[in-house]
């Protein structure tokens, strides 16, 4: 983490709820990131039941929690308006349960600082040369490639993990999300990829290391709720496309 008198430009955003059997751990592992040890670190405990909150202050890192719980998008909406008033230059958005392995941070940086690439946001692919993941389900591949073709055919753009919550923002694209009525903060997903996409914002990809979850339950777990993601997903992605080609 930054020195406290030096103001760091890159801000660690954690969303995180019921996750105190993972959280700590996974705090820990930060440390074999380069650019973990010069950032900030902000959790956002969206109004946990257990001691997650609390796992986090111990390791030292900065916590917000919310009086209600309000959703994995709003805990990151907030997050993008904490980046905005405290001008930080970029935002790398990582998951609490240790699926998205800290080697990634280092990774998205280089990509999301790198000139060549010129990106807004840089997504961590699980699908690109290099990367590691677990094995998923049938249904969430189905989906999965079913919004890339979207994507080709709307967004114009090869985007091969569009539904990964692995990402690095600049500070044009979190700002822009932290506005009123800019971001989805009750499905933010493929349809916020799209959106951007519309809206001339560049999106690009990198190798991403993925683990399965160890402990808790995932939001994609079970037989029902992939099918269901993937319908609601598309609900909101032609939503999205549609209040963005006005």
């Amino acid at each position: 983490m930054s020195d406290t008198n030096e103001k760091s430009k890159v801000l660690i955003l954690i969303p995180a709820y019921n996750e105190e059997e993972n959280i700590g751990t996974f705090l820990e592992s930060m440390k074999c990131s380069k650019i973990a040890e010069e950032a900030d670190i902000l959790v956002i405990d969206d109004a946990s039941k257990d001691r997650t909150a609390e796992i986090a202050r111990e390791h030292g890192v900065k916590v917000i929690s919310q009086v209600y719980n309000m959703g994995y998008g709003a805990a990151l909406q907030l997050g993008y308006k904490y980046a905005t008033n405290h001008e930080y230059d970029y935002v790398l958005q990582l998951d609490a349960d240790g699926q998205h392995d800290a080697c990634n941070l280092d990774i998205l940086y280089e990509c999301l600082t790198n000139s060549q690439k010129d990106c807004d946001i840089i997504i961590g692919s699980r699908f690109l040369e290099g990367s590691e993941s677990y094995k998923m389900g049938t249904i969430r591949l189905l989906s999965i490639k079913f919004f890339r073709c979207i994507i080709k055919w709307i967004g114009h753009a090869d985007i091969t993990d569009p539904t990964s919550g692995l990402q690095g923002l600049n500070r044009k694209a979190f700002s822009y999300y932290a506005q009123y009525g800019k971001f989805d903060y009750r499905y933010p997903d493929i349809n916020m990829i799209m959106q951007m996409l519309l809206r001339g914002f560049r999106i690009g990809e990198c190798r991403a290391c993925m683990h399965q979850r160890v402990a808790g339950t995932s939001m994609h777990s079970g037989i029902w709720k992939p099918f269901a993601y993937m319908v609601l997903m598309s609900l909101s992605t032609i939503a999205a496309i549609i209040r963005n080609k006005k």
